[in-house]
């Protein structure tokens, strides 16, 4: 049964009509036409649907909406400034021709902002550890590490 929910996406407030137990991740993309956040493999395991709440990195594949109401939701789409640039992270993505198909690039760059976010200036086991709930099949991780290490660097004013 739908009810009426209330959400704090990417500073803004959305009032949203779902069942309670819909994911995160169907209200962003069907309803918010937020698309940054991908259905990947619908068990929390890939990282394909990653979203910031409260600043740390949650899959949103599977988690209930009605359990956000009260927490900041940030997606990818939300990380670009008001001006239109992008969030470092990104942009180190871009320069350091970190993606490859794609698919994983939400998650790594949500777990990338959150781990920056708790840690600014990782080190690469860090950096791995903090990416490991975002799979990535291409092979491009020595791209995404020098990525992550660029942003942190760029945020630190270096």
């Amino acid at each position: 049964m739908n009810t009426t929910i209330q959400l704090q996406v990417n500073g803004k407030k959305h009032t949203v009509e779902a069942d309670p137990a819909t994911p995160l991740l169907y209200v962003l993309r069907n309803q918010l036409a937020l698309n940054g956040p991908k259905y990947g493999c619908g068990l929390q395991q890939c990282g394909a649907c990653m979203v910031l709440l409260n600043g740390k990195a949650e899959p949103s594949c599977m988690l209930p909406v009605a359990a956000v109401k009260d927490k900041d939701i940030i997606t990818l789409e939300g990380l670009v400034k008001p001006d239109n640039t992008l969030h470092p992270v990104q942009q180190a993505f871009v320069e350091e021709q970190a993606a490859q198909c794609g698919y994983c690039m939400n998650g790594m760059v949500i777990s990338a902002v959150a781990l920056l976010n708790e840690k600014s200036q990782p080190n690469d086991a860090e950096i791995r550890a903090g990416l490991q709930r975002a799979l990535c099949r291409c092979g491009t991780h020595s791209r995404i590490i020098k990525a992550v290490k660029s942003a942190a660097a760029k945020q630190q004013g270096k």
